[in-house]
């Protein structure tokens, strides 16, 4: 009775292994909170950064499990005294580590998914992503915990840490289909892009059946019952079938992806990427200025739309294609813009015909963008251009958008000091004059 109070309290003690609970929770959120984009709410990115936080998380795990090996082996003896399998004791130390860390990967998911759900997330959620991350974590506390138990000395954890740490130092995002095993490393995902359903369920079957081959080739060992070697085998067939899966992806871990845009419709229609709604604001502000300015010129627009960084940018049939950073960082509308102002320019006939050092187009790009003017050698045009109002600078851009557009200015077309106007074009001064009484926003520059 003594014999077997002992065990019972020693099957007790190991609840004082929850204390891991709380040391892996904070690794893993501290993991979890670097990888993500503290601007952009994409749900594939959440699922990259609980991915990316099971490098850190796994070695932790691993280290924490072959501890315990270590510190309960040589009290196996007491084991021996009852009835029970000489598996059961492992089975409950493995059952009780990996829900530890399920627990802390559970905790660390559910940060990582409230900080996405408050920003309104864009995209799916992907279920397989997250199995692959918590699978990879179970292997790293059932392989740290076979080694405790294999080599039962106080340098085992530390080596078990050290190993399991270089293994997931080697994962180099794109590197080659073999940074795709668990513990997989992802960079951040594009917008328009999302991760390939295949790969990450691949990852999820590798692991699991990495797992059940190691639990069921240590209960073989310990009972001596060889007819596991089925199950055995069937495990090691799943795991290969993944392994080649995932040599077949090439590293290739994402995929095109059509999203359906957000748009403010006032006073430009401009369109983003759900995940880039915060954007709408700035760079409705940021282009609605220069859409005035180049108003019944051939480079005019209505329409603003964020493309893929992979697509060219272009203003053609009302609409201009912009690239938006990922992360939104400081100053993203006025690059955006630059963007509209550069794809107006030909630049084939510009590359042919470089601009005149004296800066012209300059001078007038700085308008368009609102920046101050530049100081250029022909002070008299620069002058002139300066003292003529914001209609007549948009009456005269449209007698001279070609020159403009083909790098072509030169000092005649500033000589006069108010542009020549044909009646169509007073007209349409005269119609301008009239929008901006009215408030009109596309005039609130003037």
């Amino acid at each position: 009775m003594s014999d077997l109070g002992r065990v019972l309290r020693l099957d007790a003690r190991r609840t004082a292994l929850l204390v891991a609970v709380p040391v892996l929770t904070v690794v893993g959120t501290a993991a979890a909170v670097l990888s993500l984009c503290p601007s952009v709410a994409y749900w594939d990115n959440a699922v990259v950064a609980l991915v990316n936080a099971v490098r850190f998380l796994g070695p932790v795990a691993a280290g924490l499990a072959a501890w315990t090996a270590v510190r309960e082996r040589p009290l196996d003896y007491l084991r021996d005294l009852t009835a029970r399998s000489p598996a059961t004791g492992v089975l409950f130390d493995l059952l009780l580590l990996s829900a530890a860390a399920l627990v802390s990967y559970a905790t660390v998911a559910a940060v990582v998914a409230a900080v996405t759900l408050a920003q309104g997330g864009a995209g799916h959620l992907h279920p397989a992503g997250v199995a692959a991350g918590a699978g990879s974590l179970v292997l790293h506390v059932v392989a740290g915990y076979l080694a405790g138990r294999a080599v039962p000395h106080r340098a085992t954890a530390a080596l078990v840490l050290t190993v399991t740490a270089l293994w997931a130092g080697l994962r180099v995002p794109g590197m080659s289909w073999w940074s795709l095993l668990p513990p997989a490393a992802f960079d951040q995902i594009a917008l328009f892009t999302t991760l390939r359903p295949q790969v990450l369920v691949h990852q999820a079957t590798w692991t699991a059946g990495l797992i059940t081959a190691l639990i069921l080739g240590y209960v073989m060992w310990a009972t001596r019952r060889f007819l596991i070697v089925l199950p055995l085998l069937t495990a090691l067939a799943a795991t290969s079938a993944a392994t080649l899966g995932l040599h077949g992806s090439g590293g290739t871990t994402v995929a095109p992806m059509a999203a359906e845009p957000v748009c403010r419709e006032w006073p430009l229609t401009v369109c983003v990427h759900p995940a880039l709604s915060d954007a709408l604001p700035r760079l409705t502000a940021a282009a609605t200025p220069l859409a005035a300015r180049l108003d019944d010129t051939p480079g005019a627009f209505t329409r603003v739309e964020q493309r893929p960084a992979w697509t060219p940018v272009s203003v053609a049939d009302g609409v201009a294609t912009v690239h938006l950073d990922q992360d939104l960082s400081p100053g993203y509308a006025a690059r955006a813009v630059r963007q509209i102002s550069r794809s107006i320019r030909d630049a084939a006939t510009c590359a042919a015909s470089p601009e005149s050092p004296n800066g012209y187009r300059a001078l007038v790009d700085a308008w368009l963008l609102g920046d101050a003017p530049p100081a250029i050698a022909d002070t008299r045009a620069a002058g002139r251009f300066a003292s003529w109002s914001e209609m007549e600078r948009r009456a005269w851009l449209r007698l001279n958008f070609a020159a403009y557009r083909s790098c072509a200015l030169g000092p005649a077309d500033f000589r006069s000091i108010k542009p020549r106007r044909t009646s169509k074009q007073a007209e349409r001064a005269a119609r301008d004059l009239r929008d901006t009484a009215r408030q009109n926003p596309l005039g609130r520059d003037d």
